[in-house]
């Protein structure tokens, strides 16, 4: 049974990251059944689950402070697997929506879990280690659903929606192998404490990697059809390296770590910027592919670090609300990247999407200066004194 603790917590994370995308294969389909609806609301199919799952991460949050964490995650589950296989069964575009909305509620409710029973059940380098897989293990199930609901939607618009039924292997998983655990309650005789800043400086940094990551998703296809190099088939292949290049680290990240030791976020931010540079420059397809590629390799290794290195600056009893607002900020990013770039491109006059790439190389380099200086300035103010007996 304890051999079952590791997959059974990263099987959690797996059911989140397939939440928004994973019926986009049928999105041509089911505007086509509903001709009717506005195009607006199509795309809301693929993002309304968001709007949900920021508000249900802080009630998630809230609810492990009173019931266990595995009957949260259980409820979580029951609300994931009802409304994302109950949506084909609609007949109206708004009802469609509203069980989008509800499959959002349900995933707010068990993505932060994923991470805090990490931080429950693992320390040290087991728990780096552990946020390496959860990352690799979910970006490979973002890879089979979405393989497997592009061939389901060859059958119907319908049929997509029945990927959402692996989240009831996960719930048998949650309800035979996770151990009951006991809410985590605040003594009353001690003052509740501040979430340290640092806290909120990872949440924006989150927020500032998902946005310029989600970039290649959604600017990816614009991107090949301006440079005369492809279209919607190759960009498929292209944003899936971003996968590949995750995958890749998430499963090295505690050899990673050992290596690079301090600088591992300053040298991923570093590869981040120059593959972004590479594409606004690049017109080979292989160097798109690499290029994408060490996008991917990037966001694996920060994404798990930064959670690591929040969790480490609070009191376990706090780890929920940590990765609530760590994974909320993670959304909000990921929303506001289109709107954010799209708006600068559009003020400096250049509306192409090598434009955007080429700010946001500029903007790595940027951060990776900043990063460093701070680095270093940690470094020398915590360097013990040496008195001049010891000299």
């Amino acid at each position: 049974m304890k051999r079952m603790l590791k997959p059974t917590i990263i099987s959690i994370s797996m059911a989140t990251v397939m939440a928004g995308a994973a019926i986009s294969p049928a999105l041509g389909l089911i505007a086509a059944n509903f001709p009717e609806a506005n195009p607006v609301m199509i795309k809301l199919i693929l993002t309304a689950p968001s709007l949900f799952i920021i508000p249900f991460t802080f009630i998630s949050s809230w609810l492990t402070s009173k019931i266990p964490k595995r009957t949260v995650a259980l409820i979580g589950l029951f609300i994931y697997v009802v409304a994302g296989v109950g949506a084909q069964f609609t007949n109206t575009i708004e009802m469609l929506l509203a069980f989008r909305f509800i499959l959002g509620a349900g995933v707010g409710l068990v993505m932060p879990l994923g991470i805090t029973l990490i931080s429950d059940h693992f320390a040290g380098r087991e728990q780096v280690k552990m946020m390496g897989y959860n990352s690799a293990f979910s970006n490979f199930g973002g890879i089979i659903t979405m393989m497997l609901a592009g061939y389901l939607a060859a059958i119907s618009w319908r049929a997509p929606f029945n990927v959402y039924l692996m989240g009831v292997v996960i719930f048998i998983m949650v309800f035979l192998f996770l151990p009951k655990d006991t809410p985590h309650t605040q003594d009353k005789g001690i003052p509740r404490s501040k979430m340290p800043l640092m806290v909120f400086g990872y949440a924006a940094a989150s927020a500032g990697i998902m946005l310029v990551y989600y970039s290649v998703a959604t600017n990816m296809a614009l991107y090949l059809e301006q440079s005369n190099i492809g279209g919607s088939a190759l960009a498929g292949t292209v944003i899936s390296f971003t996968t590949v290049g995750g995958m890749i680290t998430s499963l090295t990240l505690i050899q990673l770590q050992d290596i690079l030791k301090s600088y591992i976020m300053p040298i991923s931010i570093l590869l981040m910027g120059v593959a972004f540079t590479g594409l606004a420059l690049s017109h080979s397809v292989p160097l798109i592919l690499a290029c994408t590629c060490i996008i991917g390799f990037g966001q694996g290794i920060l994404f798990p670090i930064i959670n690591v290195k929040a969790l480490s600056l609070v009191n376990p009893l706090h780890s929920d609300r940590v990765i609530a607002i760590v994974s909320s900020s993670i959304f909000i990013g990921q929303f506001s990247s289109p709107l954010l770039l799209d708006g600068i491109a559009s003020l400096a006059g250049f509306p192409t999407i090598r434009f955007q790439y080429s700010v946001i190389g500029i903007a790595l380099g940027i951060t990776l200066g900043i990063t460093v200086l701070l680095i270093i300035l940690f470094k020398v103010f915590r360097k013990p004194k040496v008195s001049a007996i010891e000299a």
